[in-house]
Formats: C-alpha cells, sequence, structure tokens
C-alpha cells in the first residue's frame, strides 16, 4: 500500500489516475481548489477501495502555502511515497501575446509554482532517500510552437528543471518521472476539435501508473508521441519558421 500525494487532484488526468490507485488499496491526500469537486472524487475513491482518502483546499499559486500542505499530507498519511503534480492551465495563448500580465499569470502557474513545489518536495525525499514524484509536463515543451509558446515554453521550463532534478537525486534513491502527454480529451480542452491523435484521461493514467511502478524517466502518453516529436525537433528552424503548426 502507497503513500500518495496528488497535487491538482481535480484534473481530469489527476481524477482517473487516483482511481487507478484506489483500486490497488493505496492512501491518497488530494489537493485542489474546489472543495465540492474534492470532495465527489475523494468519496467516488473510497468506493473504489482507497484505504485512506484525505482533502485539502489549496491554491497551487499561492508558493507560501506549499510547505505547510506537504507537512499536512505526511501526518495524515504516515508519509510519502509518492507525489502526483498535475494542475496547469492551458494558456490562452492570442490572449497572452497583447498581454504582459497574462503572459506571467500563465508562466507563474505552469512552471514558477511548479519548481516551487519541486524543491520542497525533493527536499523531503532526499531527507528520506526514498520517494517518487510524477510531474505533468507536455509535449508542447518539446519545441515552441506559434500556436502555444506560452504555454509550451512553461512545459519545457518543467522538462528541463525535472531533467536535472532526476539527474540530482538519482544518488538517493528517488525517482523523478517527467509525464509528457500528447492531446488529452478533458474539459480543459472540450472547445478543440478532436481526431485520431487524442486520447483519454484513461489511458494517460495507466500510463502514468506504469511509468511510477516501473521508476520510468521520462514517458510520452500515449507512446506514439515519442517519434514524432522526435521528428518535429529534427526539422531545421529555417524551415519551422514557416511551418504553420
Amino acid at each position: 500500500m502507497k503513500k500518495i500525494l496528488i497535487i491538482g487532484a481535480t484534473s481530469a488526468i489527476a481524477e482517473a489516475t487516483a482511481r487507478v490507485f484506489a483500486t490497488r488499496e493505496d492512501s491518497l491526500y488530494l489537493v485542489g481548489r474546489r472543495l465540492a469537486a474534492l470532495q465527489t472524487i475523494a468519496d467516488d475513491l473510497k468506493v473504489r477501495g482507497a484505504a485512506a482518502v484525505g482533502l485539502e483546499v489549496m491554491d497551487a499559486n499561492d508558493i507560501e502555502a506549499h510547505a505547510d500542505m506537504l507537512e499536512r499530507a505526511a501526518r495524515e498519511l504516515g508519509g510519502l511515497d509518492i507525489v502526483l503534480v498535475a494542475y496547469g492551465t492551458l494558456s490562452d495563448q492570442q490572449a497572452c501575446e497583447t498581454s504582459v500580465e497574462l503572459t506571467l499569470q500563465e508562466l507563474h502557474c505552469n512552471c514558477i509554482s511548479v519548481v516551487a513545489l519541486l524543491t520542497l518536495i525533493a527536499q523531503r525525499f532526499s531527507r528520506a532517500q526514498s520517494g517518487t514524484v510524477a510531474v505533468i509536463s507536455s509535449v508542447a515543451g518539446d519545441r515552441g510552437r506559434q500556436s502555444n509558446y506560452v504555454y509550451g515554453s512553461a512545459k519545457s521550463l518543467v522538462t528541463t528543471f525535472t531533467s536535472g532534478l532526476r539527474q540530482r537525486l538519482y544518488k538517493y534513491g528517488v525517482s523523478v518521472i517527467t509525464v509528457k502527454p500528447g492531446f488529452v480529451d478533458t474539459p480543459m480542452t472540450a472547445a478543440f476539435p478532436k481526431g485520431p491523435l487524442w486520447a483519454q484521461p484513461e489511458r494517460i493514467a495507466q500510463g502514468i501508473v506504469r511509468a511510477i511502478d516501473r521508476s520510468s524517466t521520462i514517458v510520452y502518453l500515449p507512446g506514439f508521441w515519442r517519434p514524432i516529436m522526435g521528428i518535429i525537433r529534427t526539422i531545421p528552424e529555417r524551415i519551422f519558421q514557416r511551418l504553420s503548426l
């Protein structure tokens, strides 16, 4: 039985992942911004078999709240084995292009607050010389594109930060997993037209749990995104700048 903290627990991917953990009778501590949604998810997880479910309302943008939240989660669960960082916003690229304030706001939510949180988690797990932290980044971070470069640059920072963190924490027996989903059919992407490259949250959740079980490093979900992004990364910049992506 694992003791698992999920931050951003009301997101579709996080909820689907929590359901997998619940069927394995793990203990869960859910953190999110919406109390009613957290309570509904918690009740469902108990029915599905979770050994225990705690919850807490927190806005991850409030960096000062991170340390106390981690202490409460560890105290309620009796320790922490796994932390899943699964929150973020899908930036409105066009709006960001005309607003410095909005751009900085999106960067703060999608990368700065994540870095702050991971720094505290790393301190805790390095002291314990054990633990797994899985962080949801995105394939969007592999290369900046005109359609979403504010969001993509934030995810790129997260990917680079977790790479360094993984190397630093390896000697302590701590696993750091960078999760890079592609297009996922969630409420956040409801307005987008869907096609064959889109995946359901449940498929992503299975991949996250599998990556945690295997102590993976970087995982693309679904897996076909790895070769797709490999090709995109190799396009010369002089050609890439002319593409409508």
